[in-house]
């Protein structure tokens, strides 16, 4: 018979389980399907734990999307906090909706968002982490996260969507404090202040349409089914930070999972064609996503023999199904050469991540040069010690010191 109860008490989902993640669900997942949990802001989740139950979860109608109602879920919880945003400004896109909005706009999105444009981007893809490499070759140390890992992705997206270059720092600002555990005013006016911008931008490009994604959504708003101003707001939004969060952190996480078993480093440099496999077992591995956006259950849902009562706020657990070893063998290996096909990284479903395609490109390509450029690339200090950014959402690291030769 299902039970209301997990088998365990209430976890506290805090800086301390972020720095022993896999060991933390490992023990978890042993244990129970769904574990509750608490967030830094008070709000109470129901994180599912393996691979099977977390795969059919994406795919559940009964775990709802709808933002409306998941604010409402959460403020009868916590009074308000809980959310990384909290303005329609920023909500009204497709992760945050169920069918038949979602359908709706993701019908739109990829008219624009076609996987021709992003396989146009390839060789400039290229050309700019080449050019990011030759600033740093004479290098002895440097923070890869600043040196790659964070312009690569950003320049890409801020060119394919057409923003202009003076705002990439404050877009990172904005992003690391909507994502991170930060307190309600500062991702409050983070919020605000990204909204307003887009605003702008959107009336810049309406005057000025040039040959990039953003005029091309807003062409697409001008037919018969159109997207409204804040629909177009929301999926820039959306574009932006998935468009650079997640291949700054796959990029970061996969070089610190290499360093960390330098013999997998020393067969991709010996074979850069094994730059596919060590992205894709960089995604499994340690991938930059830790849970599934927020759902609740608009019923009540069991999940093995735990019931989740109705009106609950629920975590998908990506990084807790990918190291299932019901699914993958031996999980807390990493090795380029297995078939990590199959991982939740980017999700499962009608939410599977639209931009997965660009994110693979620029995480193989930024491995494939580091491994062609520096092949004595090592770590800069003890990889037992880097720091973990704090976020419920966002797994990725502080800094990440290397030595290039």
């Amino acid at each position: 018979m299902p039970t209301t109860e997990a088998r365990t008490e209430p976890v506290a989902f805090d800086s301390e389980f972020v720095s022993n993640l896999y060991d933390k669900y490992g023990q978890i997942r042993s244990a129970t399907p769904v574990q509750r949990m608490i967030t830094p802001h008070g709000l109470p989740v129901w994180t599912i734990t393996r691979y099977d139950d977390a795969k059919a979860a994406l795919t559940d109608p009964r775990l709802a999307k709808d933002f409306r109602r998941s604010r409402e879920v959460i403020v009868s919880k916590t009074g308000g906090s809980g959310r990384p945003f909290n303005t329609d400004d920023l909500s009204e896109q497709m992760l945050n909706l169920d069918p038949p909005d979602h359908t709706r706009l993701r019908k739109l999105v990829v008219k624009a968002f076609t996987a021709r444009r992003i396989e146009a981007l390839r060789p400039r893809m290229e050309e700019i982490t080449a050019a990011l490499l030759d600033r740093v070759d004479a290098a002895g140390e440097v923070d890869l996260l600043d040196a790659l890992a964070f312009p690569l992705p950003i320049q890409v997206i801020s060119e394919l969507l057409g923003v202009d270059e003076s705002r990439r720092d404050d877009f990172r600002h904005w992003t690391n404090t909507l994502l991170d555990a930060s307190d309600d005013e500062s991702r409050a006016k983070a919020g605000t202040e990204m909204a307003a911008y887009l605003v702008e931008l959107l009336a810049a490009k309406r005057q000025r349409p040039g040959d990039d994604l953003l005029t091309a959504l807003i062409e697409v708003s001008e037919d018969e089914d159109r997207l409204s101003e804040t629909e177009l707001i929301s999926m820039v939004f959306l574009l932006l930070v998935a468009g650079h969060e997640t291949t700054v952190n796959l990029i970061g996480n996969g070089v610190l999972a290499l360093l960390r078993n330098p013999e997998q480093w020393a067969a991709l440099v010996a074979d850069p064609g094994l730059v596919t496999g060590a992205v894709e077992e960089a995604l499994r591995f340690d991938g930059p996503v830790m849970h599934g956006t927020f759902r609740h259950t608009t019923e009540a849902v069991t999940i093995g023999d735990v019931e989740i009562p109705a009106g609950e706020i629920v975590w998908v657990g990506l990084a807790s199904a990918n190291h299932d070893p019901q699914k993958f063998p031996e999980p807390e290996k990493f090795d380029i050469s297995r078939d990590s096909h199959g991982h939740l990284s980017f999700g499962h479903g009608i939410h599977f991540c639209l931009g997965a395609q660009l994110a693979r490109m620029e995480a193989q390509i930024a491995l494939r040069q580091l491994a062609e450029r520096f092949p004595g690339l090592r770590a800069g200090g003890d990889l037992d010690d880097v720091e973990w950014r704090f976020s419920t959402l966002i797994h990725g690291l502080q800094r990440l010191p290397v030595r290039l030769q």
